[in-house]
């Protein structure tokens, strides 16, 4: 059998190992319930607000999102000036500091709605940055409930359209308006099905080949001609790059450019003649005598037709007058006589003019 200390000193040694267990197993609780290693150093930063919007103790404070600290006390600053009334102390860690200048504004934010509210603080771009037990300008941040009562009006108009909505679709689905009718109407939709078949067969049509367009997309004879077409004009746009033809001699040729030119330098000199009077055509525009003169040879004229439409002088009398016409019809008609008895007998009036001589 052990002896007596023997016994003594195992129990003595498996206390101590239990103790020992138990120490590192607080230790470790420890460690793994805290949010902080314990061995960084923290400082203390402070701001100010006007309401602490019901912020709590341990609440996360952040830097544009990224946490670095938590609000270790919230109370009343004793000040009563605008937006100081109550002190928010920070507990950020010390290496944070030298990414949080001195112009940085801190506010109160919340994940949602009814989410935990914390510290958010809005990097500044000072050089400088704060320094611990330093203070950091606030916002004025508005309540979530206020936010919520400016709110109410929305969703107010919300429910005002979602009732619009249900009334429109009690009215589809009675079957009234364009929109009811297309959904109810069994014609509507017979001939929905009707234009469909229609449409089916004259895709059908067209995949045969048959009718303008089907022989426009299957015709190879078509696809040719366009083809040939579209060659030709090819050719066409290189002889006129070419300088070939009146076209392109006129797109290439400088002479043909100058000689261009200045024919339009003509015209517009000639112009600029009539403009000036110059010639017969310009004083005709611009000499108001030649214009009188030509307006007194019009009238003469006007007066010559009148009398020639009256059947005065001899031309009037030829216009009007039939005795005369049918007198010189008569003459003119045994003047050819005359002529084709000459043609034909002429020794009868050569022998007539020696008789007389």
């Amino acid at each position: 059998m052990p002896s007596q200390a023997k016994v003594r000193w195992a129990q003595l040694r498996v206390g101590v190992m239990a103790m020992v267990s138990m120490c590192i197993l607080a230790v470790l609780v420890f460690l793994f319930t805290q949010d902080k290693p314990f061995w960084e150093h923290y400082v203390n930063l402070y701001t100010f607000m006007d309401d602490s919007a019901a912020l709590a103790k341990g609440a996360p404070v952040r830097l544009n999102g990224i946490l670095i600290g938590s609000v270790t006390d919230i109370g009343l600053s004793g000040s009563k000036e605008p937006n100081r009334i109550v002190r928010v102390t920070m507990k950020v860690a010390a290496f944070r500091l030298k990414s949080v200048p001195v112009d940085s504004v801190a506010g109160i934010d919340a994940e949602n709605v009814l989410g935990t509210k914390f510290i958010n603080i809005a990097m500044g771009r000072s050089r400088v940055t704060v320094e611990p037990d330093g203070e950091i300008k606030s916002e004025p941040s508005a309540e979530i409930q206020d936010l919520v009562k400016k709110g109410f009006g929305i969703f107010d108009s919300a429910q005002a359209i979602l009732t619009r909505m249900d009334r429109i679709v009690g009215l589809i689905e009675s079957g009234q308006g364009s929109i009811g009718k297309f959904l109810v109407d069994e014609e509507f939709y017979t001939r929905l099905v009707q234009t469909v078949a229609e449409l089916q067969k004259v895709a059908e049509t067209i995949g045969s080949g048959k009718g303008t367009v089907g022989r426009l997309l299957y015709d190879e004879s078509l696809y040719n001609q366009a083809q040939s077409v579209t060659a030709r004009l090819d050719q066409l746009l290189q002889d006129l790059q070419a300088g070939q033809g009146t076209a392109g001699q006129f797109l290439k040729n400088p002479e043909l450019y100058k000689e261009a030119q200045a024919s339009v330098a003509q015209v517009r000199q000639l112009l600029d003649n009539l403009n000036a009077g110059q010639g017969t055509a310009g004083k005709l525009l611009k000499d108001d005598a030649a214009y009188h003169q030509i307006q007194s040879i019009l009238g003469q004229v006007d007066t010559t037709l009148g009398r020639m439409n009256a059947g005065q002088g001899t031309m009037g009398q030829l216009l009007v007058n039939p005795q005369l016409y049918d007198s010189m019809r008569g003459l003119s008609t045994e003047l050819q006589g005359l002529v084709k008895d000459v043609r034909s007998n002429p020794k009868k009036f050569l022998r007539l003019k020696f008789s007389i001589f």
